[in-house]
């Protein structure tokens, strides 16, 4: 059902939002708010490499 991209997509996703959260709960605000805007990002990336995988495929 997943492949190993998508694992590590994921893994990265994970990384990123709890580094956030230590740094946001650390007191150091400004740097869990610039970590936070790395989730969306990464999930974008993630589903345009996908698209473009399964694009290249057909």
């Amino acid at each position: 059902m997943f492949q190993r991209s998508d694992l590590f997509i994921l893994l990265a996703v994970s990384i990123s939002f709890a580094l956030s959260a230590y740094l946001w709960f650390s007191g150091q605000y400004e740097e869990g708010l610039f970590t936070a805007l790395w989730v969306p990002s990464i999930l974008c990336f993630g589903i345009y490499f996908k698209l473009m995988g399964l694009r290249s495929t057909k």
